[in-house]
């Protein structure tokens, strides 16, 4: 009976997945009809020149073009989305080995919102003692001492106000170094370590899929799914926008650490279960270069090194940023931060052809975005692939969001006319996700020589930005 039920479970599943399969050709579909690949006269218009200017029409052209440098980033959101199930079944445990490797769970934190650590270790704590893990601790790495009780289960480790690595890294990668000296350090090779944000929340299933990572012993790192509408929702607007990043972890993340076996497009910061012997060989001693961006100047290092990635199953949950000016500073920094990874001689071209890409798109942001506004203003004569192409590009983009809406409610818990309302949000919402998207590149770039790490605000009754340090050129001042 059990394995009936089973049965049923997964073929239900099987049949959401070709549901939301469909309904991704129906999104490019519409997309590539507004774009003009369907339609007879898409190719060709009259006399474009004396219809529009020579200057303005090369301008349209150039314009129109740029947009297809992020076509590797659309294709491959698209082959992970319809390769692989986007509702997979929960994991279940594989193995039996709830006392095998030891397990540190190794949580950073400036020290600013002790309240929100203490709180959610203990509902991560809970977590874990509820499907039975004993094997393990929770380790709070701290700049400023945040005086956790004492408990076998956890340590609080306090970066000292003088140490400073061999190279001069900064903000969290000098942190995360400091765990890897060896009066330090108290983990064996053998022993993993998972690495949360201050407001990462465990899950059953994000447990239960590193112990079945661990068992099947084939990657020294791996990475799942982080949602951020589970609980209480700060800020309605980015919360939506951050639909796409979960949108992107069912798309490219998975494809590429499934199927490359390796972070081509980079990887977050926080849901990072890394192998402690193999952290320790790659270290986070990058340097200011590596300070700003250090999950993926880590996923880069690790790649150049040999080491092998895969893919988690089950979802840790956190909240996106409580208001704009946050989410743009957190966008900013991510831009500097991956720009400056790419910039870096220490990784091989080979590791960065997908960040290049990335890179590429933020660049052009703020010429491309006016096409939204332009294409059905300014009609232009197009071969139909192309016309396609944009119709494909922007059908993806666009579900990156619905998936991450259908992913991230459920309308027997919301009701359904709200869920509804929330899945066509972005819809209305996008011109303003890009123009934001835009604000964050442009802010970016401007601001390129000052190297910053933005804290975000965590708690609802606080907002604290904290600026360490500034980096201009060659000379570093402490502020």
């Amino acid at each position: 009976m059990m394995l009936q039920s089973r049965g049923k479970r997964t073929i239900c599943k099987l049949g959401y997945h070709l549901l939301t399969v469909a309904l991704l050709v129906v999104v490019i579909f519409i997309f590539t009809e507004a774009a003009g690949a369907f339609r007879g006269d898409c190719s060709f218009f009259h006399n474009t020149f004396e219809r529009y200017g020579v200057g303005m029409t090369v301008a349209l052209y150039f314009t129109r073009y740029l947009t297809f440098v992020t076509l590797p980033l659309s294709l491959f959101n698209f082959l992970g989305i319809v390769l692989y199930n986007t509702w997979p079944r929960t994991p279940t445990l594989k193995g039996t080995f709830l006392h095998g490797p030891f397990i540190c769970f190794r949580v950073v934190t400036k020290g600013l919102y002790p309240n929100l650590v203490k709180k959610n270790l203990e509902r991560n704590i809970n977590i874990c003692n509820s499907i039975g893990l004993s094997n393990f601790i929770f380790e709070i790495v701290t700049d400023k001492a945040i005086d956790i009780p004492k408990n076998m289960l956890v340590r609080e480790t306090v970066v000292p106000f003088n140490y400073r690595t061999s190279k001069k890294t900064l903000y969290k990668a000098r942190a995360l170094q400091y765990c890897l000296e060896d009066n330090v350090n108290t983990l064996d090779d053998g022993d993993w370590i998972v690495h949360l944000d201050e407001e990462t929340v465990l899950t059953k299933a994000s447990v239960i899929g590193i112990l079945n990572f661990i068992e099947k012993g084939t990657a020294s790192f791996g990475q799942g799914i982080i949602s951020y509408a589970n609980e209480e929702i700060f800020c309605w607007v980015t919360t939506i926008f951050d639909f796409a990043r979960v949108g992107a972890d069912y798309g490219i993340l998975r494809f590429c650490l499934k199927y490359f076996r390796k972070p081509v497009f980079s990887w977050k910061g926080s849901y990072v279960v890394c192998n402690a012997g193999a952290e320790r060989n790659v270290s986070y001693d990058f340097g200011i270069e590596g300070s700003i961006a250090e999950d993926c100047f880590f996923g880069l290092t690790a790649w150049k090194l040999g080491y092998s990635f895969d893919f988690i199953e089950g979802e840790m949950w956190e909240k996106s940023p409580f208001s704009l000016t946050d989410y743009i500073k957190q966008r900013k920094r991510w831009i500097q931060g991956i720009t400056r990874t790419f910039l870096s001689r220490s990784i091989p071209s080979s590791q960065k052809c997908g960040i290049l890409f990335m890179i590429l798109g933020w660049v052009t942001m703020p010429l491309t975005a006016p096409n939204a506004v332009l294409v059905p203003m300014y009609p232009l004569p197009m071969p139909r692939i192309l016309c396609f192409l944009c119709g494909f590009m922007g059908g993806v983009m666009m579900f990156l969001f619905i998936i991450g809406a259908l992913k991230s409610f459920n309308y027997q818990r919301t009701g359904l006319l709200k869920f509804l309302v929330i899945c066509l949000s972005p819809v209305l919402l996008l011109p303003f996700f890009v123009l934001t998207e835009t604000c964050a590149v442009v802010y970016a770039f401007l601001t390129f020589r000052t190297i910053e790490f933005h804290t975000v605000r965590k708690e609802e009754d606080r907002i604290i930005h904290v600026k360490c340090s500034s980096f201009k050129e060659n000379n570093l001042v402490d502020v």
